[in-house]
């Protein structure tokens, strides 16, 4: 027997887009079910568990640090990063939107909600040659993003609480109800009893993430001609598994750009894992060495990390065999070792500003010894030769010779026989234009041998690709509504957030400024609300 719920607007998907929907509708008085396939503590998705970063434009924070940013600059850069092609109409609007309402719809926004961030502004994904972000606009929220999505639970709660908010945590949508031509409503089961529930709503918002989640559908959408690791780990959220689109797609949607993806080329299986295949990403140290299975540093062209990782995810993916090492010393590690999310950038989730201030200056020593202590991927030695024992003990190898792991130290060490003036390499050529920027030189180490005297002991990190994010998913106009392949509104149904490609199918194009997935959540959610309600933004 089925139970029957009715409201004004159904929301399919308890991530940061949803909830974003579901609150700016309930400011406007409309009664709104948000629909969740996981546990009431994890409500809120993958953006409970993201770092907060976000790539916002000509905001108080660049101008405070003579950051001249505008929208046009901002346009310029994301269409020649991402690879728009002509015929990526619905994007280019949804990119063109971003850059003009950032500012107001995000950053002012957010503030006014009692949120805040941090005083700096970072330079992330520079280009190869120079031709992504020409300058810093990478913003930081105080609190990472679980301080931001707890945040908006609560508000969305408080405008909710007459009465007109109902969510249901364990229910899967399994399919969708029509009549006449237009959606009205979703069939979802109650996994806890097994359950159905039939759920009527003139209006369907789908905010179920994207594919990535699944590595099946991963492999299944993988662009042709790109080279594809044999392993994988999963960085997404496993109920990212693309069902929905499909259900969509027989409906007469369109899923377009599936196989562009925002992967991550340095993950490791997470210490505690909350699924199978669980990854954590790295923010890889810039001065690591990258080395291939066999020890040697990969090139011709060193890899490192801030300047496209488009490029190293398909430079990982075309190895001989599916992982990295990335070599360093204790220096490097303590200066410029990163995680990426908020389980493990305790000090700003926490507000902990002063003793992030202090692991900043000083060193984090204590992220290096906790992974260390937790993962068998995090190798340390005092020599290069003992090094190299351990990393064929990992890899169940016998792949790394200890003289080819010392040649490949040595021949890096010799860069500074002469001293910086006359070093010839493209590394160290990265990592000194990233020093000019004041926040990375904070985070960067300067230049050194890495068997200089009192840098150790020495760190190897077996790393492999991670999938993250869908940059493609399901074409919506600027209103959020989901398109059919004649360019019009499927009745009744609205798409935002990852689960439509960030906007427009795929506003990113094959490459993200890096920081435009939540914002992208906040704006497709807002525009979704408003069209919805007529509504003005609350």
């Amino acid at each position: 027997m089925s139970q029957q719920m009715e409201s004004d607007v159904l929301v399919v998907g308890g991530g940061l887009a949803g909830i974003v929907t579901a609150l700016e509708c309930l400011r406007q008085g409309q009664r709104v079910t948000v629909v969740d396939r996981d546990t009431p503590a994890r409500l809120g998705g993958l953006a409970l568990w993201a770092f907060g970063g976000m790539a916002l434009v000509d905001t108080p924070v660049q101008r405070r640090m003579k950051i001249k940013d505008s929208p046009e600059i901002a346009y310029r850069d994301w269409l020649r990063f991402g690879e728009l092609g002509e015929a990526d109409h619905l994007p280019k609007q949804w990119a063109r939107y971003y850059v003009e309402h950032s500012r107001s719809e995000v950053y002012d926004w957010l503030t006014s909600q009692g949120l805040s961030f941090m005083p700096a502004v970072n330079w992330v994904e520079r280009g190869m040659q120079g031709n992504g972000n020409t300058l810093p606009r990478y913003h930081v929220v105080w609190g990472t993003s679980q301080r931001l999505t707890t945040r908006m639970i609560e508000l969305m709660r408080e405008a909710g609480a007459p009465g007109r908010l109902q969510v249901l945590h364990q229910h899967e949508v399994t399919a969708l109800e029509t009549a006449a031509g237009a959606v009205c409503g979703a069939t979802a089961l109650n996994h806890a009893n097994r359950a159905t529930v039939q759920l009527k709503a003139p209006v369907v918002v789908l905010a179920m993430g994207g594919i990535n989640g699944s590595l099946e559908q991963v492999r299944a959408n993988w662009v042709p001609g790109r080279p594809m690791p044999s392993t994988m780990l999963n960085g997404a959220h496993p109920f990212a598994d693309g069902k929905l689109h499909h259900l969509v797609a027989g409906l007469g949607g369109q899923i377009t750009h599936a196989g562009e993806m925002w992967n991550y080329a340095a993950g490791v299986p997470h210490p505690q894992p909350h699924f199978e295949g669980h990854g954590l990403s790295l923010i890889p140290c810039k001065s690591a060495l990258w080395l291939d299975h066999t020890g040697r540093r990969i090139g011709p062209e060193p890899m490192v990390v801030g300047f496209d990782t488009n490029l190293l995810c398909q430079r990982v993916a075309a190895q001989a065999k599916p992982y990295c090492w990335h070599l360093m010393n204790w220096r490097i590690a303590s200066k410029e070792m990163a995680l990426s999310g908020a389980e493990h950038n305790q000090r700003i989730r926490d507000h902990q500003l002063l003793m992030f201030l202090k692991e900043t200056l000083l060193g984090n020593h204590r992220l290096v010894k906790q992974m260390v202590g937790e993962s068998r991927h995090f190798l340390v030695d005092d020599t290069l030769a003992g090094l190299a024992a351990k990393m064929n003990a990992l890899a169940g190898t016998n792949d790394v010779r200890p003289e080819v792991l010392q040649q490949t130290a040595d021949h890096f060490d010799a860069n500074f026989a002469m001293g910086l003036k006359v070093v010839n390499d493209e590394q160290i050529r990265r990592i000194e234009h990233a020093r000019h920027w004041g926040p990375d030189k904070l985070r960067t180490c300067k230049p050194a041998p890495l068997q200089g005297r009192g840098a150790g002991p020495f760190i190897a990190i077996q790393t492999q690709l991670i999938t993250r994010k869908s940059l493609g998913g399901l074409q919506t106009d600027l209103q959020s509504r989901v398109l059919n392949a004649a360019g019009s509104p499927v009745s009744g149904l609205y798409c935002v957030g990852e689960a439509a490609g960030f906007g427009g199918g795929g506003a990113s194009g094959k490459r993200s400024l890096e920081g435009t997935f939540l914002p992208g959540c906040i704006l497709t959610g807002r525009a979704a609300a408003r069209s919805i309600t007529g509504g003005r933004p609350s």
